[in-house]
């Protein structure tokens, strides 16, 4: 069965919001990754919201802090004013069964013909739409006729809702990378050397290339951002295995990296010592290709510095090639996780002849 990234929408339009009058909205406002949750206090502070807030808060997976995978607040229907409905993503609750001045004011945003679906059709939970009250707003609405419904439904889909919005931030962020265009000739040496398509965004610098390696950073005063590309000849499924592939990017790391060029023991390493930050490896649909995802950190040899990194592994069949892709971060202390989305958005940007293989 063929791995689908993105949640299916269901497609109900219960309000009228034209290309015409997008062009007029206010743009939203917010930093990537804030998130914000409008629902009754009760329904908040009960199971619903706990679901929620424990889904949408949830840890980010093997970087050096705790941070959350978005951050969540929580804003009572009552008190939602001009500013509040611009903010780039909004999340609206409420259920039949509750009938609060909060849970009211947002059933008030729907028409008679949408309450009767949400009150007729079991399977309506959901619908999504964009620039609902600013450009380049997300805005969800979760609906159901009892709040235990609409648990259940939440926690069957909530690993795709967050996926949804990760996928929403990734477009905004792409637009706003390569606002000002790319490194001028690497997509060209790309081409070249490696035989795909892989786009560094204006600002990032070329360090290092060959044939078989390429790699290009961003330094600014509190973050170092950097992003790289690696082939090989591709023998096996074998390789695909996660000691190979870390096994790969050690030696990648030993013969291209380091935190001191002038230190030959400062190469970089992948973490593999601390068992609360275990490297997570998963099977993942990345542009229609079969690719095996990795988070974990990495650190030098000699301890002198360490951060997270995210790397994506593609095999072009036609071409007997495997890639490895990856983005790094070093920033003791700074948040890291916008910092990694920049650089996931920046390795979506690869694209190869591909190996339709599905993911399980």
């Amino acid at each position: 069965m063929k791995y689908a990234i993105l949640i299916s929408l269901v497609s109900f339009v219960f309000w009228s919001c034209s290309e015409e009058r997008s062009a007029n909205l206010p743009p939203a406002s917010g930093l990537s990754g804030d998130m914000y949750l409008v629902m009754d206090s009760l329904q908040h502070k009960g199971p619903l919201g706990v679901a929620i807030d424990s889904v949408f808060s949830a840890e980010m997976e093997v970087i050096n802090r705790t941070e959350p995978i978005f951050k969540l607040r929580w804003i009572d229907p009552r008190k939602l004013n001009f500013v509040l409905k611009q903010r780039r993503n909004l999340i609206f609750v409420f259920t039949l069964d509750r009938n609060s001045a909060g849970s009211n004011r947002i059933k008030a945003m729907f028409t008679k013909e949408s309450l009767d679906k949400i009150r007729n059709d079991t399977s309506f939970f959901l619908t999504a739409s964009k620039n609902r009250f600013a450009k380049n707003q997300e805005v969800m609405f979760l609906v159901g006729r009892t709040q235990d419904e609409l648990l259940a439904k939440f926690k069957k889909n909530a690993s795709k809702i967050v996926e949804h919005f990760n996928r929403t931030e990734q477009e905004r962020l792409t637009k706003s990378l390569f606002k000002s265009g790319q490194l001028k000739g690497v997509s060209e040496l790309i081409k070249k050397n490696f035989g795909v398509e892989f786009k560094i965004p204006f600002g990032y610098q070329l360090v290092q290339e060959d044939s078989t390696f390429l790699w290009a950073r961003q330094i600014n005063p509190r973050d170092d951002k950097d992003v790289f590309i690696a082939q090989k000849k591709y023998t096996s499924q074998d390789q695909l295995q996660l000691d190979s592939l870390i096994a790969f990017r050690n030696a990648i790391c030993k013969k291209y990296l380091f935190g001191n060029p002038e230190k030959s023991q400062s190469y970089l390493v992948t973490e593999l010592g601390i068992p609360y930050k275990l490297v997570q490896a998963r099977q993942v649909s990345f542009n229609g290709m079969y690719a095996v995802e990795i988070r974990g950190l990495w650190r030098t040899n000699n301890l002198t510095m360490g951060g997270p990194f995210l790397s994506y592994s593609l095999v072009d069949e036609k071409q007997g090639m495997l890639y490895y892709i990856e983005g790094f971060v070093y920033s003791p202390d700074r948040e890291q996780r916008e910092l990694l989305r920049e650089l996931e958005t920046i390795l979506h940007t690869f694209k190869a002849g591909g190996n339709e293989k599905p993911v399980n």
